[in-house]
């Protein structure tokens, strides 16, 4: 079955420039140059939110992989970090001194990166909103950075044409790759971290292999490409172009599988669903469009299955439930296989399901917190005031 339109959402007053979706395929997010950030609700009938904040065009917008957070970077030079719910609250920071272009968690929450026209690539405490340290080896804009699966790398690029591999733990540039023949748009790890896709203003998706630094796919399109999306499977990749389509590349075949038109001008953004069955795409025409991926099931079902149970390619992941909360869980010796599997693997969801709430309660709790804090800021500084005015009135009088 061909991939088909599911969902239309209309409100944005200006180009769209990002789009995500929670982990629970419930909320989609999207930035506009309109300067809002909008949750549409993937449910019928429920009503989409306008998050008013930003001072300036919002290019970029990431939900946590908790969902309970979602991160915005603006022309305006700030980061934002809003609790996706009916009041939209929000907590500001001055994250650049040039345009921010892109803003990613790390897998376990607890990191941001961002990326900027001042050249630099900028990581964040997500819980203090700390600034950690800066990379900043690029000779012109940072269009965008990621965090690799583990958290371990970071790749990003930039318009000086290169796409920069950087190990986090020593803040050192491990390789640059040099082949793109314009900007480069985006870039993407695959879900397995061995992997990153690029795309550029060359019209091409060019795919490296990061053990080795070697290209190992090139496409050629006709036209710019803005965005690109790895499927949860690693099979696939979604791309937007200027020329108004998506793409779905077949990475195991290595060729074009479907060529999708639905935006009138171009296509500015896309990205997967968390479990690979829809993805969004956003357009210089004001709208994000919600897509069924409709590949058979079969293709991915198995390889999702063997990267949730921890036995992936290169053989060291551990489940996701594992790898998001950072527990083991012991492995016992099944009796029946069958009946002990299916319980082990209940007692595993559930123990990941209430791992996940506690650590989207802390996400609510710190921006709670963070939120109080800028309020109590606020205060003070109005007290102070008060204080000086009280002084310089008592001065005058005795004058």
């Amino acid at each position: 079955d061909d991939p088909s339109l599911e969902r239309h959402f209309k409100g944005h007053r200006d180009a769209v420039t990002s789009v995500d979706f929670s982990l629970n395929k419930k909320q989609l997010a999207s930035g506009s140059m309109d300067s809002c950030l909008m949750i549409w609700s993937m449910r019928p009938q429920m009503r989409a939110y306008r998050f008013v904040g930003h001072k300036d065009a919002v290019l970029c917008v990431q939900f946590s992989p908790s969902g309970h957070l979602v991160a915005s970077g603006s022309r305006d030079k700030t980061v934002r970090l809003w609790v996706p719910s009916v009041k939209g609250e929000s907590t500001v920071f001055k994250a650049h001194t040039g345009t921010v272009r892109s803003v990613h968690f790390s897998s376990d929450g607890q990191s941001l990166v961002t990326a900027s026209d001042d050249k630099t690539i900028k990581v964040w405490t997500v819980h203090r909103q700390k600034f950690l340290f800066s990379l900043s080896q690029h000779i012109n804009w940072v269009r965008c950075a990621k965090f690799s699966p583990d958290g371990r790398l970071i790749v990003s690029a930039s318009d000086d044409k290169t796409v920069k591999l950087w190990d986090k733990t020593s803040r050192e540039c491990i390789h640059s790759f040099c082949e793109h023949g314009g900007f480069v748009n985006h870039v993407d790890f695959h879900p397995s971290g061995t992997c990153i896709a690029a795309a550029g203003t060359d019209n091409t998706v060019k795919v490296w292999d990061v053990r080795m630094n070697r290209l190992l796919q090139h496409y050629q399109g006709n036209a710019v490409v803005n965005s690109l999306s790895f499927h949860p499977s690693g099979n696939y990749l979604v791309t937007a172009s200027n020329d108004s389509t998506l793409k779905i590349l077949d990475l195991l075949e290595g060729r074009l599988l479907y060529t999708l038109h639905g935006h009138q001008g171009p296509a500015t953004c896309v990205a997967f669903s968390r479990t690979g069955d829809f993805f969004a795409s956003g357009g210089s025409d004001e709208q994000v469009m919600v897509w069924k991926t409709n590949f058979d099931a079969a293709d991915y079902g198995d390889v999702l299955k063997t990267q949730k149970s921890g036995t992936s390619v290169d053989g060291n992941h551990c489940s996701q439930s594992e790898m998001e909360c950072g527990v083991h869980l012991k492995k016992t010796k099944p009796q029946d296989p069958a009946r002990n599997h299916h319980h082990q693997q209940q007692e595993e969801e559930t123990i990941a399901n209430t791992l996940e709430h506690i650590v989207g309660q802390l996400d609510v709790l710190t921006q709670t917190v963070s939120i109080l804090e800028q309020r109590l800021t606020l205060t003070e500084d109005k007290l102070k005031e008060c204080l000086e005015n009280q002084q310089k009135i008592i001065q005058n009088k005795v004058n």
